[in-house]
């Protein structure tokens, strides 16, 4: 696969070292920072849709075949048990545990909280999930669940998932859910704006929504969902990521788990190598959650190995990396405890959701 080369510009943190900062994103970073940064960047005055197509249109292609065969030969890599258990753990952390279902009730939501801060109750040493995502209107109920515990409440924004309503709309969205005490927003850009060549619509919105996150004395990471399976190209996956990351993503989220394709390996590939060059570019790191359709531990871990080799081992951690998912966690924990007993549980021994 062919990588990003965008011009340099001067870092502004460790790129590269194996020591980069703890948390993922632009948190300290003001709007004229990043409109700053993302000026040099591009090496244009005016971030207008002609300079963000001259620049997004200039990254390097993707190499489809590469991208698809470099995939499915790190597929194939075999974890041995004692890395299979860290990597079991490893993909408990960084779970966000999701229900976004227009049934969800309250009552749900907590019994899922609880399930992330214990998910398995009989053995203290499982470790909890990243996150619980949820719907906005369930923000209050996730907060007073999880309060003390660690978890995150993750909430989706924007008028998800098809993120069709007017910015105002899609920021008084933002607003309710950081205002009723969400700690991270996964909001969802703009797809025909993007295919369409507003580009410079899509920075400005993501750039709003970041504002809204951090207004008032919040600090709420801000997740943006790329919906990668409408963008039809892997080149297009690209530009978006980049454009994502300049206008101040915490996180890059490949999809809302409402379209097919979701999350797919190659793609989540191509959106590694792009933190990575970002990175090692800026000095800025962002994170990536790939979500839906991903079910099973042997299929996480596959992902943890593209991780590990693609963008490096700092994004083996939650704050880097995290898994969108509902039914992944019950079978991660039926092989934990395969490993642990020799036996696999059977069905009833999970929940459903």
């Amino acid at each position: 696969m062919s990588t990003t080369t965008p011009t340099s510009v001067a870092a502004t943190g460790p790129a590269g070292t194996g020591t980069a900062p703890a948390t993922p994103g632009s948190a300290d970073r003001s709007a004229a920072e990043i409109a700053d940064l993302a000026r040099s960047v591009t090496g244009s005055a005016l971030l207008d849709d002609t300079a963000w197509r001259r620049y997004l249109h200039g990254l390097p292609g993707v190499d489809k075949v590469g991208a698809d065969g470099r995939a499915a030969a790190l597929g194939t890599r075999s974890i041995k048990t004692t890395s299979k258990a860290w990597a079991l753990d490893t993909i408990i952390r960084m779970v966000d545990l999701t229900t976004l279902e227009g049934a969800d009730t309250p009552g749900k939501v907590r019994a899922l909280a609880a399930k992330a801060v214990r998910p398995e109750p009989a053995d203290p040493t499982c470790p909890s999930a990243a996150a619980v995502c949820v719907y906005n209107d369930l923000v209050p109920v996730a907060v007073e669940a999880l309060a003390g515990t660690g978890v995150k409440v993750a909430a989706v924004s924007t008028a998800f998932p098809s993120g069709r309503a007017s910015r105002a709309v899609r920021l008084a969205d933002t607003r309710d859910a950081v205002e009723a005490g969400a700690d991270e927003i996964d909001m969802v850009i703009d797809r025909g704006a993007f295919l369409s060549g507003r580009y410079s619509q899509v920075y400005e919105d993501i750039v709003a929504v970041r504002e809204e996150c951090r207004a008032n004395g919040h600090h709420a990471h801000l997740k943006v969902i790329l919906e990668t399976g409408e963008l039809a190209t892997y080149d297009n996956v690209r530009r978006a990521s980049w454009l994502a990351m300049l206008a101040g993503a915490d996180f890059i989220k490949t999809s809302t788990g409402k379209v097919s394709p979701a999350a797919t390996l190659p793609v989540t590939i191509v959106m590694l190598e792009a933190v990575r060059d970002f990175r090692a570019l800026t000095g800025v790191p962002i994170g990536v959650k790939p979500a839906g359709g991903i079910r099973t531990s042997k299929d996480a871990i596959k992902y943890l190995v593209a991780v590990n080799e693609t963008a490096g081992g700092d994004w083996l951690d939650p704050d880097w990396f995290r898994f969108g998912a509902s039914s992944l966690l019950n079978d991660v924990l039926m092989q934990r405890n395969k490993l642990a007993t020799g036996a696999y549980w059977g069905p009833d021994y999970v929940t459903v959701d």
